[in-house]
């Protein structure tokens, strides 16, 4: 029996059950990274969050009827300073940059895109919606630059529902004198000497590069068309971007919608802070990964619904370190296999299922775990394949000695945060029995053994180790 997916829909403000405008052909759209240095942490979670749609997706409709697009930004200012600041050529620093980024998305565990566009090889469909937009009244040129008249559209606005001066603050407007309306936002803009620079549209003499905004709508229409399904990017991406591409595409396409559904993943702080440098706790995924597996991380991300914000911790990571090298020991002990053609957890996919619910996929996992715990070889391999299938279990992850062989005595060797933890799970649990609510007893001792803590009772206490 099929499970009914639901995804919530930004633009609506509702979960809505997904109907693709085509079943055959499935098709997705994330804003990918602007390639001038390494992603840091926070670029790393629509990567990891969408990855999960893609595979269930690809699960539900068949991986050849699923096209995935994941655009890399190779024009941009950031990209302009940093080349000049490193005295390179600014190819040289978008190709590092880009393999960069190829090989830490990799080490987390997600699938390549089916199509990974530059925007420098699609300047042609830039100017193509450009000249339209002028054409149709929604642009206009001024002093060799290109500009969106957002009057021209009176529903602009309903993805973000900003007041309009809030809007006009948020998009940090370059103050003109030759814009028509505050709000206006350039499509194209003449090049400084020394940048990337490409005829101009809409019969501007001077060359020119494209805006940020009108990259998107051109590479998502090359490969998707003028409307397509699923829309996403992280929330900090509504607005000006999401606002601005749908502005851009509806009125070159005279389209009610660009997609049909628009999803955005919450914001993602450090240790309880906003991430910067100024605070010295800006972490890219290439750092981090040279201290956790990628498998970690990609684990740890999961472990939030990914519209809730998420609080990145040493503490957190290491919590998701000890569930999976938990997971680990029971399927080395059960021998469980790759590969195997049993599917996913019925129980993973419908939480899946429902607008991507993380935390409720890893609760039926524990559920497995449990049970494989117990001697239950099938529920062993179900945990395998749909960790497998998740990405968080992997031929890595089986035979690396950290995660998978931690004997007796090991808990001597945790950190004193995470043995702080386990004790105040167990004076909870201890409680909990006194007061003969057995239930919450249960859910503390399977709280603790998906953090790979066995508990041992006696007429003397409870004491714990590490499972082996």
């Amino acid at each position: 029996m099929a499970v009914e997916l639901k995804l919530y829909d930004t633009l609506t403000r509702e979960k809505r059950v997904f109907q693709p405008l085509d079943a055959a052909d499935v098709r997705m759209y994330v804003c990918g990274p602007t390639v001038y240095d390494f992603a840091h942490i926070g670029n790393a979670r629509p990567v990891i969050v969408f990855d999960v749609l893609f595979r269930l997706l690809r699960h539900i409709y068949g991986e050849s009827h699923v096209k995935y697009v994941r655009n890399i930004t190779d024009v941009d200012d950031k990209i302009n300073a940093r080349a000049a600041e490193r005295g390179v050529d600014i190819r040289q620093l978008t190709e590092e940059t880009y393999n960069n980024f190829k090989q830490d998305v990799a080490a987390l565990g997600c699938l390549r895109p089916t199509v990974e566009p530059r925007a420098t090889e699609h300047i042609a469909e830039m100017r193509t919606l450009i000249e339209r937009l002028v054409a149709s009244g929604h642009a206009y040129v001024a002093e060799d630059n290109v500009l969106f008249n957002v009057p021209s559209m009176p529903d602009y606005g309903r993805l973000s529902k900003r007041p309009l001066d809030e809007m006009i603050a948020g998009a940090r407007v370059e103050v003109a004198p030759y814009k028509k309306d505050a709000q206006d936002f350039v499509l194209w803009k003449p090049s400084k000497p020394g940048e990337p620079s490409w005829p101009s549209p809409a019969g501007v003499k001077t060359p020119g590069r494209p805006g940020w905004h009108i990259e998107c709508s051109a590479m998502s229409w090359k490969h998707l068309g003028e409307t397509f399904d699923i829309h996403g990017g992280g929330i900090d991406l509504v607005f000006p971007h999401h606002e601005n591409e749908i502005a851009q595409s509806r009125c070159a396409f005279h389209t009610p919608v660009m997609a049909n559904y628009w999803m955005h993943n919450g914001f993602l702080q450090v240790e309880g802070e906003k991430m910067s440098k100024s605070l010295g706790n800006f972490v890219t995924i290439h750092e981090l990964l040279k201290d956790w597996p990628g498998e970690v991380v990609r684990f740890n991300m999961l472990k939030t619904h990914y519209r809730q914000p998420i609080d990145w911790t040493v503490a957190s990571l290491k919590e998701s370190q000890n569930t999976l090298r938990h997971w680990a020991n029971i399927l080395e002990r059960h021998q469980t296999s790759f590969n195997s053609n049993i599917v996913p957890e019925r129980g993973v996919l419908k939480a899946l299922s429902d607008d991507l619910n993380t935390p409720m996929a890893f609760a039926e996992m524990h559920r497995l775990s449990d049970h494989a715990r117990k001697g239950d070889f099938q529920a062993a391999q179900k945990l395998h394949a749909t960790g497998e299938w998740l990405g968080v279990i992997t031929h890595a992850l089986m035979s690396s000695s950290d995660m998978a062989s931690v004997g007796e005595g090991a808990a001597q060797l945790m950190p004193q945060e995470f043995k702080n933890q386990v004790e105040q799970l167990i004076e909870a649990r201890a409680a909990a029995r006194k007061a003969k609510d057995f239930k919450e007893s249960d859910r503390i001792r399977d709280e603790l053994a998906a953090m790979g803590v066995v508990l041992k009772d006696s007429k003397d206490g409870t004491t714990w180790e590490i499972a082996r």
